[in-house]
């Protein structure tokens, strides 16, 4: 296991007290911030779907368990910051484990002053009273939001006995603008997602044989995550053959046969943090020449994207580079005919690229934050994390594209984050070079280590 004593509970601790602090000064001493853990989700009778607190809640507190709001309150009596949470209880801690309690939040979560959840209700017009602002999230725990401002109605309506606030400001936009510039502490967590989320890709090209099903090639990835105390960041994606022209194909259920291309989307969350990869190989080990055409116009736009991402360039930089990669390779190997530029126009190119070069990552791995500010795109900024993820996706009976290249779907993704005088690649670990990717997979059908 790899030594993770930067990632002490305490430092992270004081990471979210500073992002506390942050958002305080925007409240100010006239306002009051509220924001409840979302509830926990049932799969069937008495089975819930695992939990994971809202990445805005996690944000700021750092506290993983249900049943949870969060108030941050300056100039309050009992403190700038308060944490209601369940109370302990030994025999419910016997069925599903162990709780902080309050003085669990106070004493490792930071909070000010703690209380039992269910005093809440009676906590709430003392924390409302006198207050001009009520920054409040909206549509995340949508029953705790109606309730607030219900309580709040009610209050105004008792005149002079409550003074409520008259203004409601949504606290989504406020926290998503600071989680889209990433702390150090941040990029380091970041870091460790990718890392493994890249040692299990490669697991993948390794361990690949044709008459595996997805499924099982699913497994190795999973293994690899959890073997490093994580879990998976969204649904993996393992699709060979047509299926790999199915951008969100979540089945894993076929059988994957020699000469198919298998393409892989999948990464790993630690502490709240996502990795996300993209990689396309062949099962059987060896690119065909089409597949090696495509694949390397791909790459190409791949990396055009990289060198695009820089402070200071619209973020839609990114798309652009790769965009024009792509459509160059498109028009050279015969799938688009006419001049690059018209192509790009006309966006004659969609029917082989249809998506976005790139999204936010982070704590959500379509992480927060505007792409534009009015009609203008954004600058990327230091600490900004995004992909870059192009792809070319040919569909059986294309039309325009040459047989050879039928039931091909390819995508190389990398995760970033831009730096003071570039971009860092935080998934170089896993091969994307067509020769490397060969040779990492002739060393597991060799039964050669990593």
């Amino acid at each position: 296991m790899r030594d993770q004593s930067h990632l002490r509970h305490q430092d992270r601790q004081t990471d979210h007290a500073a992002r506390r602090r942050r958002l305080a000064q925007v409240v100010g001493e006239n306002g009051v911030a509220l924001i409840a853990a979302t509830p926990e989700r049932n799969r069937n009778n008495d089975v819930d779907y695992p939990y994971r607190p809202n990445s805005d809640f996690r944000y700021l507190t750092g506290f993983t368990e249900p049943e949870a709001i969060a108030v941050i309150a300056p100039g309050f009596e009992a403190g700038d910051y308060l944490l209601f949470c369940r109370e302990r209880d030994v025999e419910q801690e016997i069925w599903v484990g162990r709780r902080a309690g309050p003085e669990g939040a106070m004493a490792w979560y930071g909070a000010d002053s703690a209380y039992d959840i269910d005093d809440f209700d009676d906590w709430l017009a003392k924390l409302l009273d006198g207050r001009q602002r009520l920054y409040i999230t909206l549509g995340t725990h949508k029953e705790f939001e109606h309730d607030v401002l219900r309580r709040m109605e009610k209050l105004r309506s008792q005149g002079r006995r409550a003074t409520p606030p008259n203004e409601i400001v949504s606290l989504d936009r406020i926290l998503h603008e600071m989680r889209l510039r990433k702390s150090a502490a941040e990029v380091d967590l970041m870091r460790e997602a990718a890392a493994t989320s890249a040692r299990a890709h490669a697991a993948a090209m390794r361990a690949v044989r044709p008459g595996m099903h997805e499924y099982q090639l699913a497994a190795v990835l999973h293994y690899e995550f959890e073997m490093d105390g994580m879990s998976w960041a969204y649904p993996s994606i393992v699709g060979a053959g047509e299926n790999a022209c199915v951008l969100h194909y979540i089945e894993n259920a076929a059988p994957m046969k020699d000469g198919d291309l298998v393409l892989i989307d999948a990464g790993a969350e630690y502490r709240g943090y996502a990795g996300d990869i993209t990689r396309t190989f062949p099962v059987n080990g060896r690119f065909t020449t089409a597949q090696r055409e495509l694949y390397d116009v791909v790459l190409a736009a791949n990396r055009a994207a990289i060198d695009a991402a820089r402070p200071g360039e619209p973020v839609n930089a990114v798309h652009q580079a790769a965009l024009h990669v792509l459509v160059e390779g498109l028009v050279r190997l015969g799938l688009l005919e006419g001049d690059v530029e018209d192509v790009i126009e006309t966006e004659r190119y969609r029917s082989f690229f249809m998506h976005g070069t790139s999204h936010w990552i982070g704590m959500d791995v379509h992480d927060v934050g505007d792409y534009k500010s009015g009609d203008e795109w954004r600058l990327l900024e230091p600490g900004m994390a995004l992909t870059v993820e192009p792809g070319l996706y040919v569909q059986a009976g294309s039309e325009t594209a040459p047989r050879r290249f039928w039931s091909t779907g390819i995508r190389v993704e990398d995760d970033i984050v831009i730096t003071d005088d570039g971009c860092d690649v935080l998934t170089s670990d896993v091969p994307k070079d067509a020769d490397e990717i060969e040779a990492l997979m002739a060393q597991g059908q060799s039964g050669g280590g990593a």
